[in-house]
């Protein structure tokens, strides 16, 4: 059974609107209050206008390495969702705990959080560090900041254990996340006189009929990856918005699409891909408009993830959980980035994917348990591996 403390703490954090276009100052300042009451200093880095910030703190300070507990504080929002209770209210309720947030994954820092005291009186020989992040639902644009102040602190941590939920079995693998807007400016004119245009729809079209064949590519010819729900690459457009009246051949034209890259495929490539045959284009259309042509933004680029059963890190998770066997999820988390930097990392905390992101989003009262036991055999811990 989950301790009345742990709960209580996940409780708090799942009352605070934390969505992704808000703030998450109000979090970040409870665990470091939290956190300073027990002599934890905390290292904070923040987004560019100081709305949002990523803290740090070490517990054990002084020992070699360390392990760090990563999670995010940002939420998906739940306008024009059916919600049968607040979404605020971090309801306990026949064994769930209910709210934005619990699975995803407020609760695995609560319990982090409540288990602080022991981490800093642990005969651990590591330290165990706090990582908590900003806007990792829109793109783990915090996460690249707080990495990037650890190198320049020259912290160098052993591991990392990312606690999202994956129902407290340590997943060594995810794709990447590769998303995308692409904008076409050709030159309108009235329909009757389409030789004197250029069609931003129309080449938008072949573009995304591109991405179209491209995905139909990565079905047919990719090799296969074992255990991923759809054991292959991915490709899909997702928003498109282009012209103004029937008769106006339209000028502009915006779509936005998306790679879910598998960890032995190149999404980099795959742009590439898609900029190259946009840019073929190109000459046919500034023959009639010079200023024609195709424009690209990186929405967000998460990196996929593939770490191994072999890595000490993940047998660790493995004894924490007493799970035998190790899984891949579908999702993207910022394990790939801590990875890429040298940091061993394993994926694991409380709760399914299943229910975050949905309408009465919860984690049951055994996943935390279970993730608090986690917590404290980790304050146990004689040695990583």
């Amino acid at each position: 059974m989950i301790s009345p403390h742990a709960l209580e703490l996940a409780q708090t954090l799942v009352r605070m609107n934390t969505v992704s276009h808000r703030s998450n100052l109000e979090l970040i300042h409870f665990i470091r209050d939290h956190l300073a009451r027990l002599g934890v200093q905390s290292r904070l880095t923040w987004n560019a206008d100081k709305t949002k910030a990523n803290l740090f703190a070490t517990l054990g300070e002084g020992k070699p390495g360390g392990v760090i507990l990563s999670g995010h504080t940002d939420t998906v929002p739940w306008d024009g969702q059916d919600w049968s209770m607040d979404p605020l209210g971090a309801v306990v309720q026949d064994g769930r705990l209910f709210g934005r947030g619990s699975a995803d994954m407020k609760a695995f820092i609560g319990i982090a959080l409540s288990q602080a005291e022991q981490f800093l009186n642990s005969d651990a020989p590591f330290a165990v560090h706090f990582a908590f992040t900003y806007e990792e639902e829109i793109g783990c644009f915090g996460v690249k900041e707080l990495i990037a102040d650890l190198r320049d602190a020259g912290i160098q941590p052993l591991a990392c254990i990312v606690g999202e939920p994956t129902s407290m079995v340590p997943a060594i693998a995810h794709k990447g996340v590769y998303r995308y807007r692409c904008c076409v400016r050709g030159k309108e004119a009235h329909s009757s006189l389409t030789p004197q245009s250029v069609n931003a729809i129309e080449m938008a079209a072949r573009v995304v009929g591109r991405v179209r064949d491209m995905a139909e590519g990565f079905e047919r010819n990719e090799p296969r990856f074992a255990g991923f729900d759809v054991p292959f690459s991915t490709a899909s457009v997702g928003q498109f918005h282009g012209g103004i009246a029937d008769n106006v051949v339209p000028r502009d034209a915006e779509f936005r699409y998306e790679f879910r890259n598998l960890p032995t495929a190149n999404a980099a490539q795959m742009q590439a891909e898609v900029v190259a045959y946009a840019q073929a284009l190109e000459p046919a259309m500034k023959t009639v408009a010079p200023a024609a042509g195709f424009s690209f933004e990186t929405i967000c680029e998460i990196p996929s993830f593939l770490g191994s059963k072999d890595d000490a890190v993940t047998r660790l998770a493995q004894e924490l959980t007493g799970e035998k066997g190790t899984t891949l999820v579908a999702f993207g988390t910022e394990a790939g980035l801590f990875k890429n930097v040298g940091i061993p990392t394993v994926v694991c905390g409380p709760g399914s994917i299943q229910q975050a992101h949905q309408p009465d989003e919860f984690v049951s009262l055994e996943q935390l348990a279970r993730c608090e036991a986690f917590m404290q055999g980790l304050a146990r811990t004689r040695a990583l591996g």
